[in-house]
């Protein structure tokens, strides 16, 4: 007898294009989940610009597929951390960008191309910068990029006193709370989630405070944690169910709220 289908797999006509309800709509893709190109089979790989990743010894690379190829003889490996001179390179191509992956995160570790095109390429690059109005240029940046930290700064530091909202009194702790995770989230290069672009302030703000928690009212970091697939995650949400109660008690005003408190032990020292 034919199993009847349920009232979910007759309302899409197509069950085999049935959207996920697990994914949202506009969803963005994993990090790390990209998958970079594979080679033109119809060209030499010298004359292709490829994404790679570090081969088992120094003169070679993995190729997306898995592969393992030579560099070309008379290419050379610039490395990262100079942005001028790797454009320059970029731009005369062809060049393979060599990535590694850790955990969900993508480092680069340098380019290779072709070492006279690389030896141009610095040349030009320091003919550049031994100009007046390239130094002039420089300082003007420096300024807009103080400029705007210190604006960045002040509207992270409102994002995080709004969505602490602590009762009036307990408004300083607030304050001093707010000051806290700014001072730590927000410098450049610092890698935390108040960096990221991906995601609005209002959520910047949530997770770094509650990152800020974590590690500072928990015992997370001294934490023996099983190596098992999804087990830090599931440590990592149950903290911050902790720290998201603490924090009510100062919403709230209630009047035991920094007896025997974690969060203002932790401001205190």
């Amino acid at each position: 007898m034919p199993r009847k289908k349920t009232s979910a797999q007759s309302a899409h006509p197509n069950p085999a294009k049935r959207p996920n309800p697990a994914k949202r709509p506009g969803q963005a893709k994993r990090p790390g989940a990209t998958k970079h190109p594979d080679p033109d089979p119809n060209l030499p790989l010298p004359q292709q610009t490829l994404v790679v990743g570090p081969g088992p010894s120094d003169r070679t690379v993995c190729l997306p597929s898995g592969d393992v190829v030579a560099v070309p003889d008379a290419w050379s490996l610039l490395p990262p951390g100079d942005a001028g001179v790797t454009r320059r390179v970029k731009a005369a191509g062809p060049t393979w960008t060599m990535k590694e992956r850790k955990g969900r995160r993508e480092f680069s570790k340098g380019l290779w191309a072709d070492a006279a095109q690389i030896h141009s390429a610095k040349e030009a690059m320091e003919s550049t910068r031994s100009t007046p109005q390239y130094a002039k240029a420089k300082a003007a940046a420096k300024v807009r990029r103080e400029e705007k930290q210190e604006e960045y700064v002040e509207d992270f530091h409102a994002a995080v006193v709004a969505f602490l909202n602590f009762h009036c009194d307990y408004a300083a702790i607030g304050k001093r709370l707010a000051s806290a995770v700014t001072e730590h989230a927000t410098p450049v290069g610092s890698g935390t989630v108040a960096r990221t672009q991906r995601i609005p302030i209002e959520r910047r703000a949530e997770s770094a405070v509650i990152a800020w928690m974590r590690h500072q009212t928990t015992a997370y970091d001294n934490m023996a944690i099983a190596r098992v697939k999804g087990e830090r995650r599931e440590v990592r949400r149950q903290l911050a169910a902790q720290s998201r109660k603490l924090l009510e008690k100062y919403r709230s005003g209630a009047a035991n709220a920094m007896q025997f408190c974690p969060l203002a032990k932790a401001l205190r020292s």
